[in-house]
């Protein structure tokens, strides 16, 4: 296993984002969409709501739709000085993570400057030979296997030498699709076909022989 690359999700996989923080920013893009495109809360909502269901990311049908400028809708909404407030992982996260044989990769549907400034804040930095955030896979978010390709693609990686550590199960179906080992951070009971693994915690996964 020391010859793998792990390639890992940020919100929900190495920080818990589903409390504070994800509230902050669905708050502050519904706020932007008032503001640029001169609707009210209620048609904010449903545009979000259409633009998730058709493009699995809000940005891409304020893009598409309206002419946003993406750089300028992900600086405005994922503003790390109002987030960090709500910032917490799991304790010896660092320790749990420099455990683990192998190059280690960040793969977010977040924007660079939030990916870096979590890594930065965690102390966990300089475990990840790479950051990739939405703006590095031309704006296409995952589960998008047109994502993953750039990503496998600029890191010269054979994707079955890889292992996908994920809270999202459609990532996790292309991953495994594309011929990674997956695994899944939940602490649900269950365990899908296309999950190999499932742990609650990067800890369960140091704790585990990957030799």
């Amino acid at each position: 296993m020391r010859n793998k690359t792990w390639i890992f999700d940020l919100d929900d996989t190495l920080h818990h984002a589903s409390g504070g923080i994800f509230a902050h920013i669905s708050h502050a893009m519904s706020a932007y969409m008032m503001k640029h495109l001169q609707v009210d809360a209620v048609e904010a909502r449903l545009l979000r709501e259409r633009y998730w269901a058709q493009y699995g990311a809000t940005m891409h049908g304020l893009v598409t739709h309206h002419g946003i400028d993406p750089h300028d809708f992900l600086l405005e909404t994922h503003k790390l000085d109002e987030l960090e407030q709500w910032l917490f992982a799991e304790h010896n996260l660092a320790e749990s993570l420099s455990a683990l044989p192998g190059r280690k990769l960040i793969f977010s549907n977040g924007p660079h400057h939030y990916v870096q400034g979590i890594l930065q804040r965690l102390a966990i930095e300089r475990h990840f030979h790479s950051i990739y955030g939405v703006e590095q896979v031309d704006y296409v978010p995952k589960p998008h296997v047109g994502a993953f390709r750039k990503v496998l693609a600029r890191e010269k990686l054979d994707p079955r030498h890889c292992i996908m550590v994920e809270d999202s199960l459609p990532n996790l179906l292309t991953a495994k699709k594309l011929g990674m080992k997956t695994v899944w951070v939940s602490k649900q009971v269950r365990r899908p076909a296309h999950v190999d693994i499932r742990i609650a915690s990067i800890g369960d996964l140091a704790r585990r022989r990957w030799d």
